[in-house]
């Protein structure tokens, strides 16, 4: 039998990543298993794992943090690509395109919600409140506001509008940090993000446009 080439070897190894990425059995956000871990699954040696990884982290599937591992950073390829051109893109530009994203994910979202992503919205905006109480948490608010923003984008059903959203949260999460919506949101009054989700909840899509774009026009950013 032909022995298998080691270049070959990390070929088949960084494909059966790619493929856990993609399918989502990691997703975005996880850290996923130590080097030794994923040696003893494949069945290969640690050196092939540690190329392939590599590999990954050079085309931007995979960050690696030092001293706390290697996280998983995009599903694909094409959202590699579509992050770089965002961060390349002048910052206006961006909030525009995502502004347009946010009034359709709102109109869609009023018409084909189901209850899962009622109750993800409220999840969300529960967590929100929390972190803008008496001891804020910028950290835990930012979280819930870039999660409430894409759980409206989840329930545009909608796929590829959900994946384009998803490519920016980093930008979201830079604005909500730099646009004082925490500051605003401690201060009490009428909550815009309460607005959308009682429309989306109502059924009523052009409620929820409106809601959306009021978010979009009272606090630059978010």
């Amino acid at each position: 039998m032909k022995k298998i080439e080691r270049a070959t070897l990390v070929e088949v190894v960084t494909n059966r990543l790619r493929e856990r990425i993609a399918g989502g059995a990691w997703p975005v956000g996880t850290r996923i298993p130590s080097e030794h871990e994923l040696a003893a699954t494949l069945e290969v040696s640690r050196v092939s794992v540690r190329a392939a990884v590599h590999g990954l982290v050079e085309v931007g599937l995979l960050a690696a943090r030092q001293g706390d591992g290697t996280y998983v950073a995009a599903r694909d390829a094409t959202e590699v690509a579509i992050r770089r051109r965002l961060a390349e893109a002048p910052r206006g530009d961006a909030r525009e395109v995502r502004g347009g994203l946010d009034l359709i994910a709102a109109g869609l979202a009023a018409t084909r919600r189901t209850d899962a992503d009622l109750a993800m919205l409220r999840d969300a905006l529960a967590r929100r409140r929390a972190a803008a109480g008496e001891v804020p948490d910028e950290a835990a608010f930012v979280a819930a506001d870039v999660d409430f923003h894409l759980g409206v984008a989840r329930a545009a059903r909608n796929e590829l509008l959900f994946e384009l959203y998803a490519t920016f949260t980093e930008a979201l999460a830079d604005s909500v940090r730099a646009s004082g919506c925490l500051a605003a949101a401690g201060a009490g009054g009428e909550d815009r993000h309460e607005v959308l989700a009682v429309a989306i909840e109502a059924g009523d899509p052009l409620a929820a446009t409106e809601a959306a774009l009021t978010i979009l026009g009272s606090v630059p950013g978010v």
